[in-house]
Order: structure tokens, then sequence, then C-alpha cells
């Protein structure tokens, strides 16, 4: 049975856009099974680490055609220049993914130019640049806890989970790197930011042996090594703020085939008419560790923990139903009852769960789809198209645009401006801030409102050349239209510059194609989150082991 996907006009509202949840077809899951079933294999090159935990090293990903090696430099930083900001001058640590194997001449050229960043120099031989700081109490205690011969204490260990964080991770020609059209046709590397969460990976696994390293050269004697499962919950740290929200506007066909790919997967899941009861196992079994996760899910954003609540007590009472059901199974099109019974009764947030656990069960039926979820394509204008067509488009396809009542202040309260100072992007008011003659084109329903009030008074036979010669600064809006027409989930569907928009929406539903959990909002305008935790270990990638890392949990208690 085929179902019909949701409609644009569903999926793509900022409440339930910030509901979202990663699923299987999120970048880094489908990233760690590719690689695990081309048999990619981890290795420590070379650890020129001196005892205190500074100098270099050189970890290895080897496919069967590709080798990408990230080069790390840690370096001591005074805490005086310790700092967060995408503007900061020193790090922890610094990163490159090279393509291939460096030689020692690569090494000492960028052992002058990665512990600059920005202000560095690259070739096309470097991918990715990045560099992190230590979570500083928590680094320390690893290591005092390994160097006495115990594990990290597990109440840190849950409200941590990170021994070091990005501050940045730039590629795609960013500062010099290669252009992602290098790497862009390679096998595993085609997805959305594959080649920049492989390097998060290997950072992960830089960390876990760099904590190990200097712990046994404080106290061989007594070190222990990080357990297994103590080391597979700690990922990498890292704070989003709002230059990751502008990408979700700027990337319109991008953002269709995402939102288009996790769609699909979803009508595929409810058209199933029967379901095996190895897939009901499994959805129990998700169910169980979710309620688990959440549960452990513990933020000081009183808005997002409002939203916990609500979506404990909804995970119980899709328990309920199950129980209350035994054969619920059993029954003809069985996940599109469940689909339909969450979509009635639940919240957005518990919604948008049970999503991810309906595809996490049909990883056969879904995952093909990932190689769906970039593009090559790009914005184009159809010239040949009459007024009247342009008029149907926005009927059709911007009829929320039209009802946004721009009269009101508090409509266009807001505006997208970059700082100059900071070189960040910034969300002003309107009223009290300076820069709106800067704005960045985000007042979509401003747009839309000035060219339906010019095709309105326009000849219905004139085409969009002719039109766009006598509006030439229609010719963006136009074009957008143009082209969400051919990709219906390309456009946010709600007013981007209202007083009320809350850009950790954008910013969350992002973060959820990338895989991320657990989101921690700091503001209305950036989070805190942590990559690949729960994610196999490198040994464990080889021997396909632990793929299945949705929902983290804290481990059982290690002596």
């Amino acid at each position: 049975m085929n179902f019909p996907l949701r409609p644009p006009e569903q999926v793509m509202r900022l409440d339930r856009m910030g509901s979202f949840f990663a699923t299987r077809l999120s970048f880094m899951p489908s990233l760690l099974r590719h690689m695990a079933g081309q048999d990619w294999r981890i290795e420590r090159i070379r650890w020129d680490i001196d005892d205190d935990g500074f100098g270099r090293a050189v970890i290895c990903a080897k496919s069967p055609e590709w080798i990408y090696s990230l080069v790390a430099f840690s370096n001591y930083l005074d805490p005086k220049l310790r700092s967060d900001r995408v503007i900061a001058e020193a790090w922890d640590a610094t990163f490159v993914l090279f393509d291939g194997e460096p030689s020692d001449d690569d090494l000492d050229r960028l052992a002058q130019n990665a512990p600059l960043q920005e202000a560095g120099r690259y070739l096309p031989s470097e991918l990715v640049l990045s560099r992190a700081n230590k979570s500083v109490r928590f680094f320390s205690h690893v290591v005092d806890r390994l160097a006495s011969g115990k594990q990290p204490d597990l109440d840190l260990l849950g409200s941590v989970g990170y021994l070091m964080r990005t501050t940045a991770v730039y590629g795609n020609g960013k500062f010099g790197v290669a252009d992602r059209a290098k790497i862009a046709k390679r096998p595993g590397m085609s997805g959305p930011f594959r080649v920049e969460l492989l390097t998060v990976y290997l950072i992960r696994a830089f960390t876990h042996d760099l904590v190990e390293h200097i712990a046994r050269c404080r106290a061989p004697e007594t070190f222990v090594p990080l357990h297994p499962d103590y080391k597979r919950h700690l990922g990498i740290g890292n704070a989003t703020g709002l230059g990751m929200a502008p990408f979700l506007v700027s990337h319109p066909i991008l953002i269709h085939n995402w939102m288009h790919a996790r769609e699909t997967a979803l009508a595929r899941v409810r058209g199933q008419i029967k379901a095996d009861p190895e897939r009901l196992e499994h959805f129990r079994y998700l169910l169980v560790r979710a309620r688990q996760h959440v549960a452990e899910w513990n933020v000081p954003d009183v808005r997002q923990t409002e939203r916990i609540t609500k979506l404990k007590t909804d995970l119980d009472t899709l328990r309920s139903w199950l129980e209350d059901d035994p054969h619920w199974g059993t029954q003809s099109s069985p996940w599109n009852w469940l689909y339909k019974k969450a979509e009635a009764e639940l919240s957005l947030e518990a919604q948008e769960m049970v999503i991810s656990f309906l595809v996490e069960v049909h990883g056969d039926l879904v995952d093909e789809l990932t190689e769906t979820m970039s593009t090559e394509d790009y914005e184009r204008h159809d010239p040949t198209m009459t007024v009247c067509g342009l008029k149907e488009l926005v009927q059709q396809h911007y009829a929320w645009a039209l009802e946004v009542d721009l009269t009101q202040p508090e409509s266009q309260q807001r505006f997208w401006y970059v700082s100059e100072e900071k070189l960040e992007p910034r969300f002003g008011d309107r009223y009290l801030e300076d820069g709106a003659d800067k704005e960045m084109p985000h007042a979509i329903a401003r747009e839309i409102q000035h060219l339906w009030q010019v095709l309105d008074g326009s000849d219905s036979e004139e085409n969009t050349a002719a039109l766009l010669l006598r509006y030439p600064e229609l010719r963006r809006t136009v074009r957008r239209m143009q082209t969400v027409s051919k990709h219906p989930y390309a456009e946010i569907k709600d007013n981007l510059v209202a007083a009320n928009c809350l850009p950790i929406d954008l910013l969350r539903c992002k973060l959820s194609f990338f895989g991320a959990a657990k989101f921690d909002p700091k503001s209305d305008l950036w989070t805190r989150i942590t990559l690949y935790q729960g994610a196999p270990l490198p040994e464990e990638l080889c021997r396909k082991q632990n793929l299945d890392w949705s929902f983290p949990v804290l481990p059982q208690e290690v002596a």
C-alpha cells in the first residue's frame, strides 16, 4: 500500500521542525553504517604526544579505496585565552582532515598553520579544518580517576558527556581547504556533511586516546583504561548558534531533499500491511530505551523542560496503548494505526519520536533513501512562465505568506543580519537595534506579498522575463518560488521575522538531521549538543557491533 507523504503545510512549520529527533537516515548513523558495511579501518599511525598530552598525532580512516587522516595538534592553552566563541584565536586542540596519509613535510607545514585555523594557509589536500576545547573539569576528573585505577563518576559522565567540544568544523572550500566537489562522488562521501562528520568521529577517537595516554603516563602502575561502555557514552560536545540557522533558508533544494527522504521513509513504513514479529520486538525495545533516554534528558531551559515532561507522559501513554492491546501488531496496517493514534493524541515531540521509532525498525525499507539527500541542482528561473502561472504558484505554495498581516508591527519585528565586527549571524529587533539596512533576505512573507501586488497589477499573459525587466528586485523571489514549486519541502512555512519566531527551532531541525540528541537550549538563539554519544567505537565498527545507537542511555555503573 502506498501512503501519501505528509503535506509541506504540516511538516514545514517551525513548531514541528523544532520537535524533530534524529532518525537512521541522519548523517552520523548513516555514515557509520556505510563505514561498517565497507569494512573501514581506523588506525592510529602516529602518536608524538608527551606525558602532559601535548604534541601531534595522526589517526587514519581507511576505506577500501581511500584514506582520510585526522592530523591532531594538542597544545597548552592559557586559561585567559579559553573561549568557545567562533572568533577565538587559541584552542586546546586543532585538527585537519588530510586527504591520504601525510608526509613529514605535510605535518611540519600543518603544524605551522592548523593552530592558526582561519589565519593559516591550506592546500587542496586538506579537506576539513576544526578545533576543540577541553571540558576542563571533567577531562581532569577522568584523568585522575583512570590514573588511580577507577572509572569516571557516572553522574558526571551523564551530566557532561564529552571530553572536548568543537567550536567549528569547516569544509567545502572554506579558508582554502578543498572544495566538496573533490570528494563528493567518492563512496561514502556523497551524502551531506559526511566528510565533516567523519572528522568529528575521528576527533572523538583522539580524545579517548588522549585522556588515557595522560592518565597512563601519570600513574602507569595503577592506570586502567576507560571501560568500553563509558567510552562509548563519551561523544564530542558542540555549541551551535545562529550561524547554522540561515542554512535552512539559503539551501532550499537541499532541505527539500532531506525532508522528502524523511517523509518518504515514513510513508513507506505506514504503507506496510503487516508487522514482522522481529520489528515489533525492536519497536518495544526502542520504546523502553527512549523512555530511559528522556528520563536522563535534563536541561535548565524552562520551555524545553516542559516539553520533556510532556514527552515522558506521552511515552507512558504509548506504552499503555501497546500493553492494553497486545495484539495491535497483528491487525492490518499496524504501523499506520500507531502513527495516526500518535498524531491525534500525543504532543509534537512525541509524534516525531514515534516517527524515529518507525523509521529505525525498517532499515531495509528506507536506508537507500540516504542516497537521495544531497544535490547538485540549483535554483533557476523559468523565463517563459506567465504572470498567470506565477499567481497560481503563489496560491499553491505561499498561501500562508499571504495570510501574514504585515500591518502589525510584531509581524516584522525581527531581522537577520551578519555582524560586521564578529562576522556572525545575528537576530535583531527592528524597532530597537540598528542594522536593518543590512538585512538578510529571510522575510519571505513580505517578499511574496510584494510580488503578489506586482502580479495583481500586471498583464496575466506577460512572461516572467518581461516582468523581471520591469521589476528586477523580484528576481530572487521569483526564482525561489519557481524552485519551491518543484521542491515543495524547500520552504519553511512560517514568518521568520515575526516577534515570536524562535531560531532554536531551526537549529534543532538541522541538528536532528546530523544525528544529535538531548538538545540543551541555552536561549532561543543557541543550544548545546553532543555528537556521537553512544556511537560504536572504532574497534566495534570493524566488528559491526553496536550500530544501533539511537536514543543513547547511560551505561550501568562499572566497578
